[in-house]
């Protein structure tokens, strides 16, 4: 039986990356894709950042984590994200973006190397599958 959310996910892929192929112009050049990657990974990060101190709907309570448990799933079940609050709208939306700007990039990445996009996900999704707890990163 074929899984229609799996292809359906391949091809939303594979269309993004195409789609990318053939509206950059301006930054074709390798060394501008990766600056961009760089620029939008920091966009990113500015904007979380700002959802904590601009906006505070969500909050961030770092502590250390704790990885002495006896098992893993009570390891799993002790460590924690430090984010307290959801994002709102407004952030959630300015996080959207920067992260769909990130994929942009990273699609053209993959064009201007002729690597498949789709393949490295789902390389990296069988990876983790196959290893479970071994992959840990």
């Amino acid at each position: 039986m074929i899984d229609n959310n799996r292809t359906d996910t391949a091809l939303v892929c594979k269309d993004f990356q195409d789609q990318v192929s053939q509206v950059l112009i301006r930054h074709k050049s390798i060394l501008d894709i990766i600056t961009k990657l760089d620029q939008y990974n920091a966009r990113i990060n500015r904007a979380l950042a700002k959802s904590v101190t601009n906006c505070g709907c969500i909050s961030i309570n770092a502590t250390k984590q704790d990885y002495d448990r006896d098992s893993f799933e009570e390891m799993l079940n002790a460590v924690n994200s430090h984010i307290e609050g959801t994002l709102c709208d407004n952030c959630k939306e300015v996080i959207n973006e920067e992260i769909g700007s990130y994929f942009f990039y990273l699609a053209a990445l993959c064009n201007s190397l002729d690597l498949d996009l789709d393949q490295i996900i789902k390389n990296e999704y069988n990876t983790i599958k196959t290893l479970g707890i071994y992959s840990l990163k």
